[in-house]
């Protein structure tokens, strides 16, 4: 089968999976349980990551775009620049890709070997739809989960480019912070806080699909985790290209 073909039928699997998705979605509040407990583990598990991720992507931000403004004497600008950066483009991706790897991993892995041990099937036989009981908790949890650490991330890299703009380029407090929020309009705000919500739906949608449709034993669960961590990266950078490119032309 060429690699083409490969595509176009998985393209279809997928959209099936979608509508079936979609159709049920509101199955959530009969599994409230299951999604909390996904959200602890989507969410408040992944807290540190994201902090450190945001912090350190802000702090080296502001470095090497303090070298270049040092040489204009526009220090006073690091503040506006890290924060347009963070809340706009670099928040979001990082949490992105960070959950990407993580929320993708888990899904794929949990559901790929519940296929394997046929727990999936048994579920089946008992009449209860694993789109209902194991997808759409994941789902739901990641679209509540990924904004409120979108927003970590966004906080920990502005914090990370205040320490570097006061430390090393001696820029002066309230400089920094009025730069900030005079530089923040109601449009950076709407796009950096809607691309959260496609990431999650995405990311957590094709790490269940490649869960659910493991097969081959560990090597094939190995290779589908593989699959959903390096498919869901990619289309969080697509989606993050759309935004920046046709949603903020059209606002």
């Amino acid at each position: 089968m060429s690699f083409l073909k490969k595509i176009i039928i998985k393209l279809q699997e997928y959209t099936f999976f979608q509508v079936d998705v979609i159709k049920h979605i509101d199955s959530f509040k009969d599994n409230w349980q299951d999604t909390l407990k996904e959200m602890y583990l989507i969410g408040t598990k992944a807290f540190l990551l994201i902090v450190l991720g945001g912090l350190f992507t802000g702090i080296i931000l502001a470095i090497e775009i303090g070298h270049q403004l040092e040489l204009f004497g526009a220090t006073t600008l690091i503040g506006r620049t890290v924060a347009l950066g963070m809340v706009r483009e670099l928040g979001p991706v990082i949490t992105g890709l960070l959950l990407a790897a993580r929320t993708g991993a888990k899904n794929s892995s949990e559901l790929g070997a519940m296929q394997l041990s046929e727990q999936i099937d048994a579920l089946r036989a008992f009449g209860i739809s694993p789109i209902q009981k194991l997808v759409i908790p994941r789902i739901v949890a990641s679209l509540f989960m990924f904004l409120p650490l979108t927003l970590i991330a966004d906080t920990s890299g502005i914090l990370g480019g205040f320490l570097i703009s006061n430390f090393t380029f001696n820029v002066d407090i309230s400089f920094f912070w009025t730069s900030v929020f005079n530089a923040l309009k109601m449009k950076d705000l709407f796009v950096g806080f809607l691309k959260p919500f496609f990431f999650a739906y995405f990311i957590s949608s094709i790490s269940c699909y490649y869960g659910l449709t493991t097969k081959g034993g560990t090597s094939g669960l190995g290779m589908n985790t593989i699959n959903a961590v390096v498919v869901s990266s990619a289309v969080v950078l697509v989606l993050d290209f759309i935004f920046t490119k046709v949603v903020w032309e059209l606002l």
